[in-house]
């Protein structure tokens, strides 16, 4: 009678399916309202830039001699024609920005690949070969963490050349030794577990066990790393288009804006103040983005 019992209530009680990793994730994600506005803001953001030839009203290299420094629509002499205003030689700053955010978003990625693909092979690398390699690859990236990093691109940049790609290739140097120490301390986690012990005895070779068994359990640092990078990215292009040394005019860049503008701060405060939010808006949005990856990735912040 009993064995019955339990048989009869094994089948009575219904059996729960776990719900899909991706449902999980998003049910902890979307606790975090800062991070879904952030992911709002980069979802538009990302729109503007893909369709920025068909949303800009202009070009944003078309000049317009009668229409030097315009102000906002809601200002006294604005208009619809420039509805966020024109800069000095008569270029919509609306179409300006909507063309930026392609060229910020373009710089993101390319940093962001860049610095991880390679901050990943060489994290493993020091992982996995220890002694002099370790020793010598993590030495680097502690005298690159030394040094400000906005410095460090400055002196890359100024032997390089000025330019936008030598300017991404240099943010993505500076970025690099974070993704290299996170790499290297989260295998250095997963070499001693049960599974990779498992896999070394049934013979996985070495390029197997950093790639397969090993990178797959790194990934939740290395994405939220990753997503913050996008800011930073962001920030330090800007900067060096700011000084000269990244994008040239008339390239709609952001920093490039905040340059060209500068002297126009006192009679017209759009030129410097609209590229300005544009930065910061974009900047804080990938924060709180990586805010919130960071607390749905964490199993201990789950808890």
């Amino acid at each position: 009678m009993a064995a019955e019992a339990k048989t009869l209530a094994a089948a009575v009680v219904p059996t729960q399916t776990p719900p899909h990793p991706f449902v999980e994730f998003w049910g902890y994600f979307k606790r975090n309202a800062g991070a879904v506005a952030g992911l709002t803001l980069i979802v538009i953001v990302s729109l503007l830039a893909i369709f920025a030839d068909f949303v800009a009203p202009h070009s944003p290299f078309l000049t317009n001699p009668d229409a030097l420094l315009r102000p906002p629509f809601w200002a006294e002499g604005g208009s619809f024609v420039y509805p966020l205003g024109s800069d000095a030689i008569g270029r919509d700053i609306l179409s300006r920005l909507i063309h930026g955010a392609r060229l910020s978003l373009l710089i993101g990625i390319v940093v962001v690949s860049l610095s991880l693909v390679v901050g990943i092979a060489l994290g493993l690398v020091a992982s996995f070969f220890r002694g002099l390699t370790e020793i010598a690859i993590m030495r680097l990236m502690d005298i690159m963490l030394t040094l400000p990093s906005l410095l460090l691109a400055i002196v890359i940049v100024a032997i390089l050349g000025p330019g936008l790609a030598n300017a991404m290739f240099a943010v993505a140097i500076v970025v690099l030794p974070h993704y290299v120490r996170i790499t290297r301390a989260v295998a250095l986690s997963e070499l001693s577990k049960t599974y990779v012990v498992a896999s070394r005895m049934c013979g996985a070779g070495l390029p197997r066990l950093m790639f397969s068994t090993v990178l797959p359990n790194c990934m939740a640092p290395l994405i939220v790393q990753a997503t913050l990078g996008f800011s930073t990215a962001i920030l330090d292009a800007a900067a060096l288009g700011f000084l000269g040394l990244g994008a040239q005019p008339p390239t709609p860049e952001w920093g490039t804006m905040l340059a060209d503008s500068r002297e126009f701060v006192l009679r017209a405060w759009w030129v410097v103040t609209l590229p300005g939010i544009a930065i910061l808006a974009t900047v804080l949005a990938f924060n709180l983005l990586g805010d919130g990856l960071r607390d749905a990735l964490d199993p201990k912040l789950k808890r």
